[in-house]
């Protein structure tokens, strides 16, 4: 007995129809009719009844389908299983990271995952939220740690590792210092200095303003957090940076709360609903790196 007389023998119990069997199976009809006829001898029983216009099931044929369709899954999961331990071992793991991003619990499980995977070929770069999201959803990435707004991305599987609300920081000597919360409207007074476009706290701060009717005056950006700090600390704006982001800089900036803003700063894990092997061991790995601290 092999295990494509039982996939033709099913396909045709299925179709009623050997026609059709013999497309869906990809051979000739010829072809599972001799099959299907050996299949029959070596059980010693007639399993389908083809002397009408349909091909039905004869009552050894109704008692063999149910153990023929759980063969043919065992032996696909065998498949699967060898194959998940091959994407193990051959695979590869291409993650994304928001640009400038302290992320030792990602760098952890990297290195953990090297250890116990050293066959499998891993790719780290870093992007802006926005393009790191739709490299996740088009397959170019596996999986990425992002800046978001709100809510995680819809479409993907996600964990949120830190929620958190935006804050303004600026120079001891500058107007705001003396506050310690500001509204919107008051940050946006003076020169806002900010992350890019594409990333999450961007995304937050544009948000906010845009439901208070406010177009923010945004005439310095940068792609580093430390960058939009430096540049506030000399005085050249506001700086609007998460408030994780801004608690190295004490020594050199005022942190001002933002009495009007409501949208929370994300920090979330994403990958796709269906990994590869080697791609859901890493996700995992990484789960687990940061699950004292995830929320």
């Amino acid at each position: 007995m092999e295990l494509r007389q039982l996939e033709y023998f099913v396909a045709v119990a299925e179709e009623a129809n050997f026609t059709r069997a013999a497309a869906r199976v990809h051979i000739s009809q010829s072809g599972v009719s001799a099959q299907i006829r050996a299949l029959e001898r070596e059980l010693g029983a007639e399993l389908i009844d083809r002397s009408g216009g349909t091909a039905t099931l004869t009552t050894a044929g109704q008692a063999a389908l149910a153990h023929a369709r759980a063969t043919l899954a065992a032996a696909d999961s065998v498949r699967q299983s060898v194959d998940d331990v091959a994407g193990l071992l051959r695979g590869s793991v291409r993650i994304g990271m928001v640009t400038a991003c302290t992320v030792p619990q990602l760098f952890d499980a990297l290195a953990r995952f090297r250890s116990a995977y050293p066959g499998v070929e891993l790719a780290l770069q870093e992007g802006n939220s926005d393009r790191l999201v739709a490299d996740v959803r088009s397959g170019e990435l596996d999986l990425a740690l992002v800046g978001v707004a709100a809510r995680a991305p819809d479409g993907l599987e996600s964990m949120v590792i830190i929620e958190e609300r935006i804050c303004a920081a600026v120079s001891p000597n500058h107007p705001l210092a003396s506050l310690e919360r500001a509204t919107l409207a008051q940050v946006n007074h003076y020169p806002v200095v900010s992350l890019p476009v594409g990333t999450g706290v961007r995304a937050v701060f544009d948000r906010d303003c845009a439901g208070a009717g406010l177009p923010p005056s945004i005439p310095l950006q940068a792609s580093a957090p430390d960058a939009v700090a430096d540049l506030a600390a000399r005085g050249l704006g506001v700086a609007i940076l998460s408030a994780s982001m801004l608690d190295t800089y004490g020594d050199r900036l005022t942190v001002v709360e933002l009495a009007d803003s409501t949208t929370a700063a994300l920090l979330a894990l994403v990958w796709t609903p269906k990994p590869n092997a080697a791609s859901a061991r890493f996700v995992s790995m990484t789960l687990d790196a940061y699950g004292s601290t995830a929320i």
